[in-house]
């Protein structure tokens, strides 16, 4: 196996905190939803929430980097604010929150379809986690075949039931009402099989008020080495079309 490059991020600011553990900007936004209320505000989302969401992340990588020493965690991505309303019913111009996400490097950069050591929301909702949101076809082809392997099935199942009794959540984007087509209801692993990917999410944060503070990157860094054993079964098991 090759010997990894050390994981470095590009300089940013060090993290603090957002600006406001109430997240007042999120919820008045949600109220709102104006463009030119939000034209007149966007240094304060900018400054507040956008530029600590880089930070954060960008220092999480760094400290979350050992727990993957046989892979690559591509440089933090922060999602843009415009909602994507071409085919929504909700014509909100605006999420009520700023997200961003780490994923694990395909070539030089990370891929959306690559699993994620790392996931922070905050706003009117605020959370973090890990895995694979969504898997395209061959790759929950991939993921159900490694699920049904006794060998990495059984892994993957003892990975899943340690962080559910450490409180830790697991779910997915969509899941099949039934096991897949073929598949015996009565697998020891059907209720992994349903799945159409794979997310752990963490145990809420210890207090609100760590989301103003520079703890919540030290809470986020815990959870995500946690969960890294998981992640890197997804990436494994179930790797990014690159």
């Amino acid at each position: 196996m090759p010997t990894k490059v050390k994981s470095t991020s590009a300089k940013t600011e060090r993290f603090e905190g957002f600006a406001d553990a109430r997240c007042t900007f999120f919820r008045e936004l949600a109220k709102r939803q104006d463009r030119a209320w939000f034209a007149a505000h966007k240094g304060e989302f900018k400054t507040g929430y956008e530029e600590p969401m880089q930070a954060l992340l960008a220092e999480a990588r760094d400290r979350v980097d050992g727990a993957y020493p046989d892979c690559e965690i591509a440089e933090p991505k922060v999602f843009r604010i415009h909602r994507d309303v071409r085919f929504s019913p909700d014509k909100s111009p605006y999420k009520t929150h700023v997200g961003g996400v780490l994923y694990m490097s395909v070539g030089k950069k990370g891929t959306n379809d690559a699993p994620s050591p790392l996931y922070v929301q905050i706003g009117t909702k605020c959370l973090a986690a890990a895995g694979h949101y969504m898997m395209d076809g061959p790759q929950l082809a991939r993921f159900r075949e490694a699920v049904l392997d006794d060998d990495s099935g059984k892994e993957l199942q003892a990975l899943t039931a340690k962080l559910e009794k450490k409180g830790y959540e697991i779910g997915s984007f969509e899941q099949l009402k039934k096991v897949p087509r073929g598949v015996d209801p009565e697998h020891p692993r059907a209720a992994l099989l349903k799945h159409k990917g794979l997310i752990v999410t963490f145990p809420a944060f210890s207090s609100p008020k760590l989301i103003a503070e520079r703890g919540l990157l030290d809470e986020v860094v815990k959870h995500a080495k946690a969960v890294a054993p998981l992640v890197r079964w997804l990436t494994f098991n179930v790797p990014a079309r690159g």
